[in-house]
């Protein structure tokens, strides 16, 4: 690559040691970001170190050396290998100030952080540390989130899992739903981020998709939500369900949605029953997808091989909508932190052009399919 945007430093040396750790929520595939990470790095000649416990273990020195046999079948599993957790120690000086003494005792030239804002957020923090050679610490992130919010990047690790999980629950819940006549309100894991809810509402015939970035008032969702409710259960209509998808972060409680659609349906529609499912941490695990293997993979692949020539404070994004491709994967650029983390904000806070589009989008959907 010659991006002069991106920060640089020596290459790694033959027999340099390269840490991976997973940090933040678990997602499907970061297991095979951790096997690829294995690979590449030994191919390399590098020494590969797993931090158990993501931050916690970088500042607890707890750790151990990966070679081949310890990831050969990894790659079908959820979760992590190395585990993961939230280390609130290492937001203070004193938490940075003993990760860099870990980092020195044990002989840690780069770092390949795989997880979402908050671990890049740490990445950050690392990329400014000495490396045991006394280079500037190669730090390259690999985005790892369900809830697709890590900016630069079309698809984090462990989306395409959890949309599929979220549309296979659903499908079973729509049978229930049709033999009894229910209005049933499902809500999805995401935070402030209503993605998985935008692209299973599509995927699984939604009637309502709720989600925060359309910005709507609890009145105007309690609204749309009855409309589609009585246009459904109208006489002659003929359906005998009705599904809304609602995203964790709609601050309206779906239990509230529940309350307000019995209130007004029961004197009207009194046969028919509202019901209410949270997915909750069910759609974080299972098996990875196809998918979800291959972009893990190739991200992971392109992060060993930018750390090792020596670049810094960095993430690997996939098929993003704009940046040099990497000469690794023509689907992989790397952006600098800084751009990746203040692109993530945007999307959190719904003014990220990524948002728009995806809300204009499922918009143009609703209209054509009536959901």
């Amino acid at each position: 690559m010659n991006d002069p945007s991106l920060d640089k430093t020596k290459p790694l040396a033959a027999g340099a040691t390269l840490a991976v750790l997973t940090s933040g929520g678990d997602a499907p595939g970061m297991n095979a970001a951790l096997r690829t990470v294995t690979k590449i790095g030994l191919a390399r000649g590098l020494r590969i170190w797993g931090v158990r416990h993501g931050y916690r273990g970088l500042l607890d020195g707890d750790g151990v050396e990966l070679h081949h046999r310890d990831v050969d079948q990894i790659i079908r599993y959820g979760g992590t290998l190395l585990g993961s957790a939230r280390e609130l120690r290492f937001r203070t000086e004193e938490g940075r100030a003993l990760a860099q003494r870990r980092i020195v005792e044990q002989g840690i030239d780069g770092v390949v952080v795989v997880g979402g804002d908050g671990s890049l957020t740490g990445a950050r923090v690392l990329a400014g540390l000495q490396a045991s050679d006394g280079a500037r610490l190669r730090v390259v992130g690999v985005p790892a989130s369900i809830d697709n919010d890590v900016g630069c990047s079309s698809l984090s690790i462990g989306v395409d899992t959890a949309m599929n999980t979220i549309v296979e629950a659903i499908d079973k819940i729509a049978d229930t739903a049709r033999a009894h006549e229910r209005v049933f309100i499902v809500e999805v894991m995401g935070r402030d981020c209503g993605y998985l809810a935008m692209v299973s509402g599509i995927a699984s015939s939604a009637d309502v998709v709720l989600y925060r970035e359309r910005g709507l008032s609890h009145d105007e969702l309690l609204a749309q939500v009855e409309s589609a409710a009585r246009r459904a259960y109208a006489d002659g209509s003929g359906k005998r369900m009705v599904l809304i998808v609602k995203a964790e972060g709609v601050s309206l409680p779906a239990e509230a949605i529940k309350r307000h659609l019995d209130a007004r349906l029961r004197p009207d529609v009194p046969n028919v029953e509202t019901r209410v499912t949270v997915l909750g941490h069910l759609v974080r695990g299972g098996a990875p997808t196809a998918m979800d293997r291959l972009v893990a993979s190739r991200l992971a692949n392109a992060a060993v091989l930018a750390a090792a020539e020596g670049y810094t404070d960095v993430m690997a994004a996939w098929r993003p909508p704009t940046g040099e491709r990497s000469p690794w994967d023509p689907d992989v650029a790397l952006f600098g932190l800084e751009e990746v983390l203040a692109e993530t904000a945007a999307i959190r806070d719904g003014t990220s052009a990524v948002s728009r589009k995806r809300v204009a989008l499922l918009q143009g959907v609703e209209a054509v399919l009536s959901l």
